[in-house]
């Protein structure tokens, strides 16, 4: 008697395997290839962006250059080989280029259409970079190292700040006056367009900075851990705290929009500087997820921002929603 029933049981779980095998589809192939046809994937994590006259630039941890020629309306899809894109910058010409994790530089003319690779020694890994007006490549990162090409990569010279730290932001305000900052509140300027730089003053506590941002020669912003901001008024000799009425919210990037202010960051967060705090803004639909990197659209028409799952979103900053 117990054969019998162990037999059925057999009998009914094989009937239950099979019946279950049946109802499971094979993945349809032409679904998988559409999907994988699609400008922005789902698996896409926005890890950087710049706008210059219309033109969107994103770059994407696995390595492809997300580009809008319309300010958002539609996307195409730059796959780059054995890349991971760290940072994006826009020259005065209209030009890009950017940064990734393997000590490459990658360069366009303004339509983004086509990516030239360049190889660099040093920084180790490059954190940061920027275009000065003379649209000479500035790039910096790990032992405080900055390197500078004024031949589009083909050579470069290498300032050492002889510092274990990391620099993680360097910006030009005008033709002569840049700024570094970076681990252990470490500040660096040149005075001379970059020929020489000298560490000025320091950061509070070791301020890690996440993004620094510089509207004149004087005054500045770094985001850091928390939510904390700091503000300085003296081109970066002394620096401090300023209030951020987000929820604590770090802010991974600040950038200029209409001229003002910005930030965004964990949560999804969009920031703007109100008089002396940061305010969050309310935009349509807000997804709660790091943004980490966005970009002024041309004429303060409005905001791109990217960040994981495939999120790249133009938020109309001339739209009702959007609080002022």
């Amino acid at each position: 008697m117990s054969f019998a029933f162990a037999a059925r049981g057999r009998t009914l779980a094989l009937m239950v395997a099979l019946s279950a095998s049946g109802c499971t589809s094979a993945p349809d192939p032409s679904t998988i290839l559409a999907e994988r046809a699609k400008p922005i994937q789902r698996d896409d994590i926005i890890q950087s962006m710049v706008s210059a006259a219309g033109t969107i630039v994103a770059g994407t941890q696995r390595g492809a250059m997300l580009v809008s020629n319309d300010s958002g309306k539609s996307w195409q899809r730059h796959a780059l080989e054995q890349a991971s894109m760290i940072g994006l910058a826009v020259c005065p010409d209209g030009s890009f280029f950017g940064i990734d994790f393997y000590q490459s530089v990658w360069s366009s003319d303004p339509t983004a259409s086509k990516w030239n690779r360049t190889k660099f020694a040093k920084p180790t890994t490059a954190l940061t970079l920027t275009c000065d007006q003379q649209g000479r490549w500035w790039i910096a990162g790990t032992r405080a190292t900055i390197a500078m090409s004024a031949d589009k990569g083909a050579s470069w010279q290498v300032t050492d700040l002889n510092k274990d730290a990391q620099l993680t932001s360097i910006q030009f305000v005008d033709a002569s006056f840049g700024i570094a900052t970076g681990e252990f509140g470490l500040v660096a300027v040149t005075s001379d367009g970059g020929a020489h730089w000298e560490q000025r003053g320091k950061m509070p506590d070791d301020f890690y900075p996440y993004s620094t941002l510089f509207a004149s020669r004087m005054e500045g912003w770094a985001s850091g851990i928390a939510g904390q901001i700091l503000h300085t008024t003296d081109g970066g000799k002394t620096w401090t705290r300023q209030a951020n009425a987000t929820p604590r919210l770090a802010l991974y990037q600040l950038f200029l929009h209409d001229g003002v202010p910005h930030g965004v960051g964990a949560g999804g967060v969009v920031a703007r500087l109100s008089g002396d705090t940061w305010q969050q803004v309310a935009y349509p639909d807000p997804i709660p997820v790091p943004l980490s990197a966005a970009a002024s659209l041309a004429n303060g028409a409005g905001l791109v921002i990217g960040g994981p799952a495939g999120l790249v979103r133009v938020i109309d900053t001339t739209h009702s929603n959007f609080k002022r």
